[in-house]
């Protein structure tokens, strides 16, 4: 059952920090691109530019993994692909199931990139029993009833779940006593989970709220620049404990 504990921070094996575990997918993904180009080594000038971070950091995450690139050569492209696939552990067929087949568990279902990356959908499973069956991504989707031998049949330690946020914590709890041990939440709660149970959060509307943040904030310092006064979602502000807050937070 769950202890209440929510995602820790951790430190990876070989002492990885977590934050470098964090880039690594993104190193993946620029060098991926660059391999099908053909390209054969790569700078790391050119290689952070394309993964979005300064060099300086790239340079002190391949540190970690015993990779320190050539001078005036730059970095073997297949061979960071094959050192990161597998610190990522991407060299191995890891069996995920999605739990919750709405909307977004379906698209998340016909997604064709988890293939490629090291990830096969073992099983889509769903609540309602009207769904029990019907073909989602050339997959029939099975009945929560039946969650536990699925994990246990298909050796599952990869849980993923899209369900509503009422229904979340519940299942989140049926796939750690099932012998789950990291999950990707998409449902928009917070989950707790005992010692050992790793959580990734994706929450869209959190993201887009920080986008709009950054919209609003945009808009200001244009109408100040032009000297018009801010729009007035801009000035509806009051003061909190960590500064200026909207008079109106978003539930």
């Amino acid at each position: 059952m769950a202890t209440g504990r929510t995602h820790r921070p951790a430190t990876r094996s070989r002492g990885i920090p977590e934050a470098t575990v964090a880039r690594l997918p993104l190193y993946l993904r620029a060098l991926t691109a660059l391999s099908e180009r053909s390209v054969p080594t790569v700078s790391s000038e050119e290689l952070a530019a394309a993964a979005g971070v300064n060099s300086a950091k790239l340079r002190k995450d391949f540190s970690y993994l015993g990779s320190y690139g050539t001078r005036g050569v730059g970095y073997d492209v297949e061979y960071l692909v094959y050192q990161i696939s597998r610190e990522l552990g991407l060299t191995q067929d890891w069996p995920v199931v999605i739990v919750g087949i709405g909307n977004l568990g379906a698209a998340l279902a016909n997604y064709g990139g988890f293939a490629s990356r090291g990830f096969r959908v073992a099983a889509l499973i769903d609540a309602d029993p009207a769904m029990a069956g019907t073909p989602v991504a050339g997959m029939p989707v099975q009945h929560t009833d039946d969650l536990e031998k699925i994990i246990s049949d298909n050796g599952v330690s990869i849980g993923v779940i899209s369900t509503p946020a009422g229904a979340a914590q519940q299942v989140c709890e049926r796939l750690v006593a099932a012998g789950v041990t990291s999950i990707l939440n998409f449902a928009p709660t917070v989950l707790s989970v005992p010692d050992g149970v790793d959580v990734r959060k994706v929450d869209l509307s959190i993201e887009l709220q920080i986008l709009a943040f950054h919209e609003q904030r945009k808009a200001g310092e244009e109408a100040a620049a032009d000297g018009v006064a801010p729009p007035a979602a801009a000035k509806q502000q009051r003061k909190g404990p960590d500064g200026d807050v909207p008079a109106v937070m978003p539930a």
